[in-house]
């Protein structure tokens, strides 16, 4: 179930406009419930009608951005007119990432060093986009971590095919070159989720003055899906959207954590492929219905970029950072009354 933002009147100057406004909005009445492979709105349209309208200037923060999906979606919103602040953990990385965009002619992006891991980094970093900007718009939170050491050779000696290391078939095959850790999931879960939510809870009251409508955006992975988490009394606990609350959700990570201590997350109902990263995202989608529901006037959505070519799968993906970046770059320039509390695979919505 998704919970709407409240829609903004926008003015309408044309029958044209008016058309599309009421395909995108269908403000006059309820909107229908959305569904599963329901592109929302369709991305053409969107972008269509977005270049129609008055640009305000908006500021957005991104985080894990030197690199892969984080930084192409910087230099999307910045070929969009936002003015971007990009964070990394290494400032030396994240600076150099910062001039080569503005060598290809890309002013509007600033740095600020951020390790979400890090209480007083998230709030330095809040008190810098305070005192520079005054207000936040758009929070796309990418900053993630694996969870696993992996012999990296080893795994691209194995040549998986794509679609069984989606399908979580490789399970067996890559025991040998992946290893799970527990000093590896702890890292992992304060990442993914602590780290996301540490971030989201500093940044919320500076997004909650946005003119513009606030949107936060939570990269997530095709392996966060519900359906993954073999106990259904786990996916049950998850999927209580009216119950769901941030106890909740670390309660089951505590859990997996126990388990994993105790070498039983076969018996305990946890799936085994990329156990640690996997459960982080179910955790990080969960807080972003919870989120969705306690504020409205915010859009807060949760995405899967597409299996793409990136640091974080040891480069195994095969769609190219620009399309990977695309869901994530959508959902932050959603125009108002668009949906909040859901989960995105790319530009389609999906099923938790």
């Amino acid at each position: 179930m998704c919970h709407h933002c409240r829609t903004e009147q926008v003015p309408i100057s044309s029958p044209r406009q008016q058309k599309r406004k009421a395909t995108i909005y269908n403000k006059q009445a309820k909107a229908p419930p959305l569904s599963a492979n329901t592109f929302f709105p369709e991305v053409a349209e969107m972008e269509a009608y977005r270049k129609e309208q008055p640009n305000p200037q908006r500021v957005a923060v991104v985080t894990g951005a030197n690199k892969g999906i984080g930084l192409e979606v910087v230099r999307q919103l910045a070929l969009e007119g936002v003015t971007v602040v990009l964070t990394a953990r290494d400032e030396k990385r994240g600076t150099d990432a910062v001039e080569s965009l503005r060598r290809s002619g890309l002013p509007n992006v600033v740095f600020h060093q951020l390790d979400v891991r890090d209480p007083a980094g998230a709030a330095a970093l809040a008190e810098f986009v305070r005192t520079r900007f005054g207000k936040l718009d758009i929070l796309v939170n990418n900053a993630g971590h694996s969870g696993v050491a992996v012999d990296v050779e080893g795994l691209k000696s194995l040549n998986i095919d794509p679609q069984v290391w989606l399908s979580g078939k490789a399970t067996h095959t890559v025991q040998g070159v992946i290893k799970q850790t527990y000093e590896d999931a702890e890292v992992c879960i304060d990442t993914n989720y602590y780290g996301c939510k540490r971030v989201s809870e500093a940044l919320l009251p500076l997004l909650q003055l946005s003119i513009a409508g606030a949107r936060i955006v939570n990269v997530s992975s095709l392996r966060s899906e519900l359906k993954r988490i073999p106990s259904e009394s786990t996916r049950g606990e998850l999927a209580d959207v009216e119950h769901l609350d941030e106890e909740r959700i670390e309660g089951v990570l505590r859990r997996f954590l126990e388990d994993l201590k105790k070498d039983q997350l076969e018996s305990g109902g946890w799936g085994l492929m990329l156990p640690a990263y996997s459960i982080s995202k179910v955790a990080m989608n969960a807080y972003t219905r919870v989120l969705a529901r306690r504020w409205p006037g915010l859009c807060v959505n949760c995405v899967h970029p597409g299996y793409v070519d990136t640091d974080i799968n040891w480069h195994t993906g095969v769609l190219p950072v620009k399309e990977g970046a695309r869901g994530p770059v959508m959902l932050a320039l959603l125009p108002a009354g668009g949906p909040s509390g859901c989960y995105f695979d790319q530009t389609a919505m999906g099923e938790f």
